[in-house]
Formats: structure tokens, C-alpha cells, sequence
């Protein structure tokens, strides 16, 4: 099998690596798109056209599956996508579903970019998942960029989640793999206080059963 996996920068790469030690037979092809990341600040319009050409490239590679390593990408262009490409996609996307199951005080924090934020979809899974839920979203605009210049500290990040922390959130949703690199940070800020998720596994749970 030929797996492609794409984002905007490194953060993919978390998913990538996960993908080829779960599937070590698979050929695993990671493309991203370096000069134009970050896409969390960018336009749905902008991040399809920044996207397109390079799902093409992959897709020309014969890839028999496209994992769209990005939630800014899935929620906003994985079904235009769909329609340009006839290959199959896994994207990822916010996990409110598990969360709102495992949050034992009904609050949690979701870690996304602003433009993941404002899409209908999110919009969607709150609606779905959300109700009767506080769902606490920081400012975390910043975050994709320090990431990919490696100038993240602990003191930034603890600002940003620690007023959630303190409010009861016991659930923290990593929204945005460029986040992925930064996990073990959050769960030393966390000290036990909540459960953070992230897609790695649930995207390979998806992989198998295709």
C-alpha cells in the first residue's frame, strides 16, 4: 500500500512517522508545503488553492490512500478534495466526540488554529458533540509558527492553557498536529489534571479497517 500524508509543515510528520511504525510494509510518501505554513490564519479559499497542487502530486504518485494530516485542511477543503481527486482521504478533525465521552466536569479545552475554528464543520461537531458542554478554545494563533521555528516555550504554552485548567477542563483536544510536537510539554503543565487526545491512533484505526 501507498500511503500519502500531507500539512502544511512539520506537524504532519508526527503522523507520518506514526503511520509507517503501525504499517512498516506500507510505502509512506509525506509532502508539505513548507513556504506557505501556516495555514491556521489563512482563508478557506487560500488553503484550497495552496493544498490542491499538492494532494495532485501525491495523487499522480499513485497513492492508494491520502491522509490529510492538517484539521485546518479537513475542515475546510477535504470535500472539494474528494471531488478534484478520486482517491480515497482520511482527515483529521477536532476530537469533541471522544472528548465530550471522557470530560468527567463537562469542560474541555480544544488547541486548534483560528481558522479551524471558524469553519461550519467545527461548528457542526459542536453542535453535535457539545451540548451541555463548556468547551474552552485559547488563543493558540501562534502556537503552528513557533512550533516550525522551534521557539515554543513552556511559559507560553502554560499562559495560554493554564486559565482552562484552572476553570475544571479535564480534557484537552490537540487540534492542529503541529501541536503533536509540543504534547509531552502539555501533559507536564497538565500534572495529571487532565487527558489530552490527538488523532495519531485513530487515524491508523481508520487505515486498518479500509
Amino acid at each position: 500500500m501507498k500511503i500519502g500524508v500531507f500539512d502544511s509543515g512539520i506537524g504532519g510528520l508526527s503522523v507520518a512517522r506514526a503511520i509507517e511504525r503501525a504499517f512498516p510494509e506500507a510505502r509512506v510518501i509525506y509532502i508539505n508545503d513548507a513556504e506557505n505554513v501556516p495555514y491556521g490564519t489563512k482563508t478557506p479559499e487560500q488553503i484550497y488553492e495552496l493544498a490542491h497542487p499538492k494532494i495532485k502530486e501525491l495523487y499522480e504518485q499513485q497513492c492508494d490512500l491520502i491522509v490529510l494530516a492538517c484539521n485546518t485542511v479537513t475542515t475546510t477543503s477535504k470535500a472539494k478534495l474528494e471531488e478534484a481527486f478520486p482517491v480515497q482521504f482520511i482527515g483529521l478533525e477536532p476530537m469533541l466526540k471522544p472528548a465530550a465521552k471522557l470530560t468527567k466536569t463537562g469542560k474541555i479545552i480544544v488547541c486548534a488554529t483560528p481558522t479551524t475554528l471558524g469553519t461550519a464543520r467545527y461548528g457542526q461537531l459542536k453542535t453535535e458533540h457539545g451540548a451541555g458542554i463548556t468547551i474552552i478554545e485559547p488563543d493558540c494563533s501562534d502556537w503552528a509558527s513557533l512550533i516550525e521555528a522551534n521557539e515554543i516555550t513552556e511559559e507560553k504554552i502554560r499562559e495560554d492553557i493554564e486559565p482552562g485548567l484552572a476553570a475544571g477542563a479535564d480534557v484537552i483536544v490537540l487540534a492542529c498536529t503541529h501541536y503533536h510536537w509540543i504534547e509531552q510539554t502539555i501533559a507536564e503543565i497538565c500534572d495529571g489534571r487532565a487527558i489530552i487526545l490527538q488523532p495519531e491512533q485513530a487515524v491508523i484505526r481508520q487505515i486498518t479497517v479500509l
